[in-house]
């Protein structure tokens, strides 16, 4: 698995850089290709050959039901999120849903005051969780991983940062939903969004923002990319618009990316059996962390983000440790 890794991340090429404001891209540039079939979820949830449900009337927050009515097999990505039924929720890890099955999958709530049906099933909007909840969740599930083989977060500690979020963002709703925030922030989120393109031969991106690298997503062919492009652009400007300061001006080195991606190239790397097909990865550095999906020797996924200062006292993921102790 290792070799399948670092492969993969060895052959990507560093494109061009694009910049708005405080938010930067470098693209990911790449003939890989998997051999595989699978749609995306929004393309499966269009033809009605996919549904997502509570996994029963009564509703389990960190579970729901997919069942998959087609023969093709569904990419769902970690941090999509998934709108209705009895409250939203993001997805916990990245999973190919089997063709012509009914699975249980891992999420985490994203709207703490809601726990009533909207609608019988979930539909998607155009939207994944910020780039900086996706990497506090990316430590969390590693740990659970780790300690009790499930993909879980710590749910707590999500429901505090998005209230956090929504506070600095004046998006306090009822519900708490996290998609007052998108909602609040819709048209600064346009202008990022609007300031990006897709390059050809892009099967990802590394993204920095205020000059230091936050993250980077990679896929297992362009057209994925492409279709989740805009979800990309709108998780990294989120943290962008909440982190940004008119008066400074930040230097964006093409070093710091080369460099970020030897650092994920050394991961530690921790395998089991994926939620759906294939095997999950979970990566793990000093200094980053984040998992990769692997089907049949190909990546269709791979997330990999900086880390949050751990080391300070009293910090998130510590006492998240210790409540698993």
């Amino acid at each position: 698995m290792e070799k399948i890794i670092t492969d993969f991340l060895g052959q990507l090429k560093i494109g061009r850089k694009q910049s708005f404001k405080n938010l930067s891209m470098y693209p990911l540039l790449s003939n890989y290709y998997v051999t595989f079939d699978y749609g995306t979820l929004d393309e499966e949830l269009d033809k009605k050959s996919i549904e997502i449900v509570e996994v029963a009337k009564e509703g389990s927050v960190p579970d729901l039901k997919v069942i998959n009515k087609s023969s093709t097999m569904v990419l769902i990505l970690d941090g999509e999120e998934l709108v209705g039924a009895k409250q939203n929720r993001i997805v916990n890890t990245t999973i190919l849903v089997p063709g012509d099955s009914t699975i249980i999958i891992p999420v985490s709530c994203v709207e703490q005051g809601r726990w009533s049906y909207k609608s019988p099933s979930f539909s998607t909007e155009d939207r994944m969780m910020s780039s900086n909840l996706r990497a506090m969740k990316s430590q969390h599930v590693n740990f659970s991983v780790r300690e009790e083989g499930k993909f879980r977060s710590d749910q707590g500690a999500l429901w505090d940062e998005i209230s956090e979020k929504a506070q600095r963002h004046d998006a306090v709703s009822p519900s708490m939903a996290m998609s007052e925030i998108y909602e609040k922030e819709k048209l600064l989120l346009k202008e990022y969004t609007d300031n990006f393109s897709n390059t050809e031969s892009q099967i990802g991106a590394v993204f920095i923002i205020n000059g230091k690298v936050a993250g980077m997503d990679c896929f297992g062919k362009p057209e994925t990319f492409l279709s989740v492009f805009k979800k990309l652009i709108g998780s990294y400007a989120l943290d962008a618009i909440d982190w940004f300061k008119e008066e400074k001006q930040f230097k964006v080195l093409k070093s710091e990316v080369t460099k970020f991606i030897k650092e994920a190239s050394k991961a530690s790397i921790e395998t089991q059996k994926s939620v759906g097909e294939g095997i999950d990865c979970r990566l793990e550095t000093k200094k980053t962390t984040g998992f990769s999906l692997c089907h049949e020797d190909q990546i269709p996924h791979m997330s990999v983000f900086v880390k949050a200062d751990n080391d300070k006292p009293n910090s998130r993921m510590q006492r998240f440790s210790n409540r698993r102790q």
